[in-house]
């Protein structure tokens, strides 16, 4: 199994992989007026990627997650199915939904160049594009920005939530925008405020761009109705009530929704960002995690229809959006003694939209035997992230091949893209 995997792997990535044939894909999406957008997601507390896509035909699986361990698509309470040997976790409808569509592709035993287990390293070096941590300042989406054939003034990116993270550091002009926790001002005190502002150049350029954000951001949540799902306290995302076993404070969800409308409103408008960047916490499960039912399910379940949400508020604009969802590395194969998971290596990434060429699981999948496990406890990775990075950046917002190697993901040439990630 393990071999005709690899051999499929292959064949998959050498897809389409043509160098003319790809340089004239790209070259003609960024002059056909078509505005590419891109929203990433960052999961951070390392999701469990064998229970979001367990691979349940593995003979090791069913005996390393004992009572977590989902089970075959088509069963009761089991993964919803992709093909044939994994599947989705339950909560995943809409993605599950994405894959049918071919808007869906699904990334299993990924990970960065970190190789240890420490939040704060691994999101380092996920964000940063380097290969250890803290080697850098920036982040390799910003550095990628800015060398995109887009000439059009104003900001490229923007960052949602109360931090830009260092994904979006560098030298590339992005805005931020977060929901406020400050009461509304009045018109005379605007008004004032402006008129302080406006003999500094630098400070009346910042207030009026905070305004338009602000505007973008007021009239996206004008047009949507309010949401009337509920969150989990710590992933700030949004779930349908069924999904979830208690009630739980109503304000995570309003203030998550917020962000997810307003990243719609920002990337949605034709001279607006191009890419969204926001993150999501709480993936962090050392105990109780559940199976098809419990505290990951609710996570997942949220993440799920927060996706959705995301689809129905950018409307026509999906057609030509990529989301991209990581983590900064796995959990380990097998269950702790406290019905959990702890810091593992190899992961599970997703890739979806109307952009995406999707309908696939990409994997070189190693197995889950006790020697094939990574430093004998974990999924071992066989698929660098910066691969999928550098193929959607390529295929996607046209970022040119030379600059991937040296400056968004430097001395990473052996990193290849991977090639047919995005609708031709």
């Amino acid at each position: 199994m393990a071999r005709m995997r690899r051999r499929d792997f292959l064949n998959l990535t050498a897809m389409a992989a043509g160098g003319a044939f790809l340089t004239a894909r790209v070259a003609f999406g960024n002059v056909s007026g078509r505005k590419a957008r891109l929203v990433v997601v960052i999961m951070r507390g390392a999701l469990d990627g064998l229970a979001a896509v367990p691979p349940y035909a593995d003979s090791d699986y069913a005996g390393l997650r004992r009572e977590v361990a989902l089970r075959a698509a088509g069963a009761p309470g089991g993964a919803l199915p992709l093909n044939g040997f994994f599947g989705l976790h339950p909560s995943l409808a809409f993605m599950q939904q994405c894959y049918a569509a071919r808007e869906l592709t699904v990334f299993h035993a990924v990970a960065s160049p970190y190789r240890d287990r420490s939040h704060f390293d691994g999101q380092d070096v996920l964000e940063s594009g380097s290969t250890r941590a803290h080697a850098s300042q920036t982040g390799w989406l910003n550095r990628a920005l800015a060398q995109i054939p887009d000439r059009r003034s104003g900001e490229l990116g923007v960052a949602l939530g109360q931090n830009v993270p260092l994904l979006m550091r560098g030298p590339a002009g992005v805005t931020s925008w977060s929901p406020s926790k400050m009461p509304a001002l009045d018109e005379d005190t605007l008004a004032r405020i402006t008129d302080l502002y406006a003999g500094d150049k630098l400070l009346s350029a910042r207030l009026a761009d905070a305004l338009q954000a602000d505007a973008i951001a007021a009239e996206d949540a004008a047009r949507s109705p309010p949401s009337t799902m509920v969150a989990t306290a710590d992933t700030k995302m949004e779930a349908p009530a069924a999904n979830l076993k208690a009630p739980l404070p109503q304000a995570y969800n309003a203030r998550y929704a917020e962000i997810t409308h307003a990243a719609a409103g920002f990337l949605r408008q034709d001279d607006g960002p191009k890419v969204a960047v926001f993150d999501t916490t709480g993936w962090d499960t050392h105990a109780n995690e559940g199976g098809a039912e419990g505290q990951l399910a609710g996570r997942l379940g949220a993440l799920d229809t927060g996706l959705a949400t995301l689809k129905q508020e950018l409307g026509p604009a999906w057609t030509d959006t990529a989301v991209l969802l990581v983590t900064e590395f796995g959990r380990t194969a097998a269950v702790n003694g406290t019905r959990g998971t702890d810091h593992g290596t190899g992961a599970a990434a997703f890739l979806l939209g109307g952009a995406v060429a999707g309908g696939r699981v990409v994997a070189d999948w190693p197995g889950l035997s006790s020697r094939a496990l990574y430093q004998g406890r974990d999924l071992a990775p066989t698929l660098d992230l910066r691969c999928v990075f550098k193929g959607v950046l390529e295929e996607h917002l046209g970022v040119p091949a030379r600059a991937l190697d040296a400056s968004v993901f430097p001395d990473s040439a052996a990193a290849k893209p991977l090639r047919g990630l995005i609708r031709s």
